[in-house]
């Protein structure tokens, strides 16, 4: 969802790779605060569907993070725009592709994370729109589950290796609307001054982080026909973090 040209490049390069291996994909990358672009999004998604979507996974989206008494009106504005509005825009959007009666399943995943279920310092934006990720779920489950049999869950992930959760130092960025560049990652000396490798997942059962590939699957699984009869619920995937 940023304006990067080496991001767009990596969404070519899986859908290539998808492809090549026998399935069928394409790469519509762009900005999902453009509205421009949800529009854009949609109309393509659809036609490569011939004229139908199935599934939706709000998935975009970083960290600006700050206390709370020196916290941009950018910043918050920015991350709950990112979070809370472009999704609802996107499944506005999606709206005639899901309000539709043919028996066939369809459902929205929305993407949250336990800074949206127990608050975080730091994160104020962050947290407040996750948490109002849980309410968009509700909603369309809600409203289009009665008539339309659409699914509509969220799921809410801890810890992830990812790089909102690498080193700063390694580089890794998105560019605002206005073209301001937002770091992304946890600085290297506040990682060092914190607990050692072992000391800071002893409040995960698990002991461990989850991987990117852990976090796709579980999405994959509340996604799949194995979970048809689970609506409007939050999913966390924790390694057993905040029971």
């Amino acid at each position: 969802m940023e304006r990067c040209s080496h991001n767009t490049e990596r969404a070519q390069d899986v859908a290539a790779s998808i492809n090549a291996n026998g399935g069928s994909a394409i790469a519509v990358a762009g900005d999902v605060l453009d509205d421009k672009y949800v529009t854009e999004l949609i109309k393509k998604t659809a036609e490569f569907g011939n004229g139908k979507i199935h599934i939706i996974v709000n998935n975009a989206g970083y960290t600006w993070d700050g206390v709370i008494h020196k916290m941009t009106d950018k910043q918050w504005d920015t991350i709950v725009a990112l979070h809370c509005t472009a999704p609802f825009k996107i499944v506005r959007a999606a709206a005639p592709y899901f309000r539709v009666k043919d028996g066939e399943p369809r459902n929205i995943i929305n993407i949250s994370s336990t800074s949206g279920l127990h608050g975080n310092a730091g994160q104020i934006n962050y947290a407040l729109a996750k948490a109002g990720v849980t309410g968009l779920t509700k909603t369309i489950a809600k409203e289009w589950g009665p008539q339309f049999g659409v699914r509509s869950n969220t799921v809410a992930f801890g810890y992830i290796l990812t790089r909102l959760t690498a080193a700063k130092e390694a580089g890794a960025f998105v560019t605002t609307p206005d073209g301001e560049k937002v770091a992304l990652g946890i600085p290297s000396a506040q990682k060092a001054s914190g607990p050692n490798e072992v000391q800071q997942h002893l409040d995960i059962p698990l002991r461990r982080p989850g991987s990117a590939t852990e976090a796709a699957s579980a999405v994959l699984a509340v996604a799949s026909p194995l979970f048809s009869y689970v609506n409007g619920q939050t999913i966390s995937v924790t390694g057993g973090r905040n029971m």
